[in-house]
């Protein structure tokens, strides 16, 4: 009767002495990822058109080097690349936008792809259909972009690149697609519009963030109208995208209002924020290297790290290239110290 009694009070004790022993070990720790790179690009969209002008890019040394092996050095790390539907002069076509893209992926350098929905410039000023696709109705014309985005990516990704942002629409203040996706006159077919994007965008690259661009970074009321108006009509995104091109001489004031709508958005949509495009005039390089050294921080100190990144627009072209002034380098085709504010 004996050893019937003690042997179970035995294991007994043993178990709680086990189990207080489990009880006192040290909590293992859980491994905490680190803080995403944050991003500094440029849109160099105009490239090769500039390198078959004749076009060369130069060190501040005066030393010849291929652009984005350039902008690499001068600190940046990742390329935007713009997309056109069929493009008149074959620029911005999907070939060049792969061609494009290998050369940024074979840098090593991140990569965002950005849909215009058009054969040219769509912007709050212009979001003309694809003249393929004129005579579409609403039904067709989701079709025709969830296509355009698929083909465009899938052929990419047949390429081995690996985009980790892609644009759904440049500039969308009121819509893309006009007048059919005008936001002001049918947020509703925008939006049904903007998902066909989105579902391409996940069905070839489910891992890809999917950003919503607007211009003027420092309008509030136009962003809360427009993603409230998505929102409403169903349409989702993961990264609010933003242009900010200020003046000169008041980007202090600029800058503040840009970062005051960034932390609105991050509060009101629980997504992250990215400056898509940034620029000031070549001859102003003290200011402009100001102006994105105080963004750059502004977005760096972001709270849990939502400020994703901050991309110069063409900072490449010079010498009045196609018009455009608002570059970061020299009629001599060198970096100014506006490109600095990226090292």
């Amino acid at each position: 009767m004996k050893s019937r009694i003690v042997y179970p009070f035995y294991f007994l004790a043993l178990g709680w002495l086990l189990l207080l022993a489990c009880n006192n070990k040290e909590p293992v720790p859980v491994p905490v990822p680190p803080p995403p790179v944050f991003a500094k690009g440029a849109d160099i969209s105009w490239v090769t058109e500039m390198e078959s002008a004749g076009r060369s890019f130069y060190t501040a040394a005066g030393q010849p080097q291929e652009c984005m092996q350039l902008l690499k050095s001068l600190g940046m790390n990742s390329i935007r690349i713009r997309v056109w539907v069929n493009p008149a002069g074959g620029w911005n076509n999907m070939a060049d936008v792969i061609a494009k893209a290998l050369r940024a992926k074979n840098l090593g350098m991140r990569i965002m792809i950005d849909f215009h929905y058009s054969d040219t410039w769509a912007d709050p000023g212009q979001q003309t259909i694809p003249a393929a696709w004129a005579a579409m109705d609403l039904t067709a014309m989701q079709t025709a972009v969830y296509n355009h985005t698929y083909i465009v990516l899938d052929n990419l990704k047949q390429n081995g690149i690996t985009p980790e942002w892609v644009q759904v629409g440049n500039e969308v203040n009121n819509g893309m697609l006009w007048p059919m996706g005008k936001a002001s006159t049918n947020m509703a077919s925008f939006a049904a519009l903007f998902k066909q994007g989105y579902s391409a965008v996940k069905a070839v690259y489910p891992d890809a963030k999917v950003i919503l661009h607007l211009s003027n970074g420092f309008d509030n009321a136009l962003y809360r109208w427009l993603l409230d108006g998505l929102k409403t009509n169903g349409a989702g995104w993961d990264v609010t995208g933003m242009s900010l091109y200020p003046d000169p001489a008041n980007w202090q004031t600029t800058n503040s209002q840009c970062l005051a709508n960034v932390n609105d958005m991050i509060s009101r949509y629980q997504k992250p924020v990215m400056i898509c495009e940034t620029g000031m005039s070549w001859d102003q390089p003290t200011a402009s290297y100001q102006f994105h050294a105080d963004l750059i921080a502004k977005m760096k100190a972001v709270p849990n790290n939502m400020g994703l990144g901050v991309f110069y627009w063409e900072p490449e072209s010079y010498n009045n290239w196609q018009g455009y002034t608002l570059g970061a380098f020299d009629n001599s085709g060198k970096p100014t110290h506006a490109m600095d504010a990226f090292q």
